[in-house]
């Protein structure tokens, strides 16, 4: 089987030749993975749209999965942005895949093109991009509409449908196009605490937010996926919406504010045949019925530890209808673990969520800075067995 067959089979609920398998991590960890395959590190052109190098990575740990993205094809006008900044699309914290990812830089601060800010902190294993909520100081409907909302001739797609072809090279894989977040970056320029007190009690700003980025979002996706074609195989939007024991807020809530908004996401790529992945972090059990009736094929990254997320239950109660992405954990297993632990989760994972297809095999989040490179080669190594 080609990765693409591989993948589309499992996703049929079919069992395929083996459990395919997917990777996202921290730089940090993809050059421990470059200089271990003995790959000549080299930052590619700004007139390329991913990294060869870090694609040659994946080639070696035989992943079967790959990302285009939103922010892969944006070049918004200066004129948008902060005075004496520049444009940046390789050294990006967030960038976890060979994907180049689009930022403002000026001194110790970014922003990506919504106009969402940050600013890299070191930590104890490398560093971090910290959210600076740079709509938190907006008083007025008003002033939240003057924001700089990115304009959607800001993206050509003109160059991806062959960007596709160079991921295919070596085989066909199998291809998702990142559309992006509503809530989440809703909050994250507004503020949790503030956007989450309003959306309750005041909703006028968040609901604004929210349906802004939808919009934008989807005139974006069509017009990639306009240009891609039967290129790509699946599209993926994110939004946590719970933490390790409950949702963030009330299924009421949710199902006012924001269901309608990821069912418009999820009903764009069904009009073009696409398959919908859907990533939200923590306790989300509640809403997977939800999920599922909203045409969400796929859902990571099925988090660890948290309430209701256990793999058996989840592959017994869903798994006819729903396949699962992720489940490794990367907060206790992968950095504290022994290399034998993780041939043993990996077995275990395997054997549950992939009985009669239904599971890609990935961490359960980016493989972070402080995971010991032995145990990142161990979780590849027997799921390629």
């Amino acid at each position: 089987m080609s990765s693409r067959q591989r993948v589309e089979t499992a996703l049929a609920h079919r069992q395929p030749d083996r459990t395919p398998v997917d990777f996202l991590a921290v730089p940090e960890i993809w050059h421990q993975l470059v200089a271990h395959f003995g790959i000549e590190p080299a930052k590619p052109g700004d007139d390329q749209f991913f990294d060869p190098v870090w694609e040659a990575v994946l080639d070696k740990l035989d992943v079967d999965c790959r990302v285009i993205s939103f922010d892969q094809f944006c070049a918004p006008p200066a004129s948008a942005f902060a005075p004496k900044g520049r444009p940046e699309v390789w050294n990006v914290q967030s960038r976890s895949t060979p994907a180049r990812m689009w930022r403002w830089k000026t001194d110790g601060f970014a922003t990506d093109v919504f106009g969402r800010g940050f600013r890299e902190v070191a930590n104890a294993s490398g560093v971090y991009e910290e959210n600076i909520a740079t709509l938190a100081g907006a008083s007025t409907l008003a002033e939240v509409q003057a924001h700089t909302w990115p304009d959607p001739d800001w993206w050509d797609f003109s160059s991806a449908k062959s960007v596709v072809e160079a991921l295919n090279r070596n085989g066909a894989k199998h291809i998702r196009f990142r559309m992006g977040t509503v809530f989440e970056l809703a909050w994250q320029m507004r503020g949790m605490e503030k956007f989450l007190m309003e959306l309750a009690g005041e909703p006028e700003i968040p609901v604004y937010m929210m349906e802004r980025i939808t919009d934008i979002t989807i005139e974006v996706t069509k017009r990639a996926l306009d240009a891609v074609g039967d290129a790509v195989d699946m599209v993926y939007f994110y939004d946590d919406l719970a933490a390790n024991v409950s949702l963030l807020m009330s299924k009421k809530m949710w199902r006012t504010h924001i269901r309608p908004l990821h069912a418009r996401l999820a009903e764009v790529a069904k009009s073009y045949g696409k398959k919908v992945m859907y990533h939200t972090d923590g306790a989300v059990r509640p809403l997977i019925p939800d999920l599922i009736e909203m045409g969400v094929d796929v859902l990571n990254p099925i988090q660890p530890g948290v309430t209701g997320m256990e793999p058996d239950g989840l592959k017994r109660d869903f798994g006819d209808r729903l396949a699962f992405h992720g489940g490794v954990d990367i907060v206790g297993l992968l950095p504290k673990g022994s290399p034998d632990d993780i041939r043993t989760a990996v077995k275990n994972l395997t054997r549950v969520l992939g009985t009669d297809g239904g599971y890609v095999l990935a961490s359960s989040h980016h493989i972070q800075s402080d995971t010991p490179l032995a145990n990142v080669l161990a979780l590849y190594e027997i799921a390629l067995r």
